[in-house]
């Protein structure tokens, strides 16, 4: 069975930062690409960033310029590298991952349990 478990969430002032974290474990092939969503109070989940397996990234344009997503391939792990942050950014922040379980191309997407990121004075 294959889990996604993030941590570094928490309360954070106005300007501040935080670094979350995602760690695939279990039985699996490969990853492909790597995600995080967050969905804030009676919104839809949106798409905050996402790589590639060879590292390509792509940015809401809500979050250019202050957010920064990685991955370290050999610890199957995700990280979102948050700065200048807004009360606006606040929200349940999800992993996502595209995974191949096995030598089929054929992927199943997981997801984390998610982490709250609160921005707030």
């Amino acid at each position: 069975q294959v889990q996604l478990v993030e941590s570094g969430g928490g309360l954070v002032q106005p300007g501040g930062f935080l670094r979350l974290s995602c760690v695939a474990s279990g039985s699996f092939f490969s990853i492909n690409d790597m995600a995080w969503y967050r969905q804030a109070p009676g919104e839809e989940r949106e798409l905050v960033a996402g790589i590639t397996s060879g590292g390509s990234t792509n940015y809401a344009d809500s979050v250019k310029g202050r957010f920064t997503i990685s991955r370290d391939n050999a610890k199957n792990t995700v990280y979102l590298q948050m700065s200048s942050l807004k009360p606006e950014d606040t929200a349940v922040y999800y992993c996502n991952a595209q995974i191949r379980r096995n030598w089929s191309r054929t992927t199943f997407s997981y997801w984390g349990q998610g982490t709250q990121v609160t921005v707030s004075s």
